[in-house]
């Protein structure tokens, strides 16, 4: 072996090395305790998780310098199903090219240990290609199928001078086994574009439902917003022709600008639990946190509880990345214990897990306290579970 040769197969095995021990990394709870949701330490996947060999060529005789060809920059906004005993993500990977693509990883507990599959999803166009996909949301429908759901986005046309200028539909494919994937036509609703569309888990009325998030615009939702709902014959050729607001923005809250569907809901016995994201304005641009809501067994768009406030919001180095001061989340699981893995992205860049339970956040959900939506009512509900306290606590003396 050369003095180059060697030079490069010592170089090569430490890279390995140090992915494995990436990748191999144990996850430990966080010190922070609120009993909703425990946190935990270390990011679940990063871009530094994609395999070595997405990134570099690993012939010595094509790529004597080791450079890295096909660059990684983010990890997020993933979607989750827990599948044949394993914790299944699909993840918007984002290279350095800016394009997302989607690819699969797995973990055998859920929390640490993540590996990708070792292609990534190869995923059909239609007939006007995408430019860019992204923010896949799972869904095992009970027809049989595992859906995903998208956004796709293309060149807004109408706006060719613009290059910036952007239209985000919702593109449909499923699957049976998460490797070959059917990709159906792209998702028609009849108000404008559609960023954040989900699919429920079940028929409703014979038909398939969806939540959707209608809005003028690629980014804002000008005069539509907040998370619809809607009704379709079929996945194949989906059409909704009349959306309702299941939940609308409001005015000095955490959905201000804008919010949407998360992940699919859990069906419990006491209602459907839905985790969503809200944004509002600052001083130092857009706010993304999550937030719970229940809705009807029976008729799920209508809301039952709803807590005042944030659920996850970005903390420490989580405030940090592409784009700051965000949590976004598209998928969720449980498992056969009814443990409850939360799958989040913090700004834009890396993937985490919030683990709870269904009891835990049924608890949460019925028992706190909804937004008054002034300052009095947020100051009267902190003095009723004062005053409750402070006699309990007479009481125990």
């Amino acid at each position: 072996m050369t003095v180059q040769n060697q030079h490069f197969a010592q170089q090569l095995e430490s890279l390995f090395s140090r992915y494995e021990t990436l990748v191999t990394k144990p996850n430990q709870p966080a010190e922070k305790y609120n009993g909703i949701y425990q946190r935990w330490q270390n990011p679940i996947i990063t871009a530094e998780h994609a395999p070595i060999f997405w990134r570099f060529d690993v012939n010595s005789a094509s790529n004597p310098k080791l450079l890295e060809r096909i660059g990684i920059n983010a990890t997020l906004n993933s979607g989750a199903i827990y599948w044949q005993g394993k914790y299944i993500l699909v993840v918007r990977v984002e290279g350095n090219d800016r394009k997302s693509f989607f690819a699969v990883a797995e973990s055998d507990n859920g929390v640490d240990n993540f590996r990708f599959w070792d292609y990534p999803v190869t995923m059909p166009e239609t007939e006007e290609p995408d430019t860019n996909v992204y923010d896949m949301r799972l869904t095992a429908h009970e027809d049989g199928y595992i859906y995903g759901l998208f956004c796709t986005e293309r060149k807004d046309k109408t706006r060719p001078e613009d290059t910036s200028a952007a239209e985000a539909q919702c593109g449909i494919a499923r699957t049976k086994d998460l490797v070959t994937w059917e990709r159906l036509p792209d998702l028609v609703t009849y108000s404008g574009q559609q960023r954040n569309v989900v699919l429920h888990p079940e028929y409703v009325d014979g038909k398939y439902a969806l939540y959707t998030r209608p809005q003028d615009g690629f980014i804002s939702v000008g005069g539509g917003g907040g998370i619809g709902w809607g009704l379709c014959d079929s996945m194949d050729g989906a059409e909704v022709k009349s959306e309702v607001i299941v939940d609308s923005k409001q005015y000095h809250t955490i959905t201000e600008i804008k919010n949407g569907q998360g992940p699919a809901p859990i069906k419990t016995d006491s209602g459907w639990l839905h985790l969503a994201h809200g944004v509002r304005n600052t001083a130092a641009g857009l706010r993304y946190v999550l937030y719970m809501f229940m809705t009807d067994l029976q008729q799920p768009w209508k809301i039952t509880h709803k807590p005042s406030g944030h659920f996850i919001a970005p903390e420490g180095d989580e405030r940090v990345g592409d784009v700051s001061n965000v949590t976004f989340a598209n998928g969720w699981v449980v498992n056969e214990k009814k443990e409850v893995f939360i799958y989040y992205a913090s700004s834009d860049t890396r993937m985490h897990v919030a683990t709870s339970s269904i009891d835990q956040l049924i608890d949460y959900v019925t028992n706190t306290p909804q937004d008054g939506l002034r300052s009095a009512a947020s100051v009267q509900n902190l003095n009723t579970l004062i005053s409750q306290n402070l006699k309990h606590m007479q009481g125990i003396k």
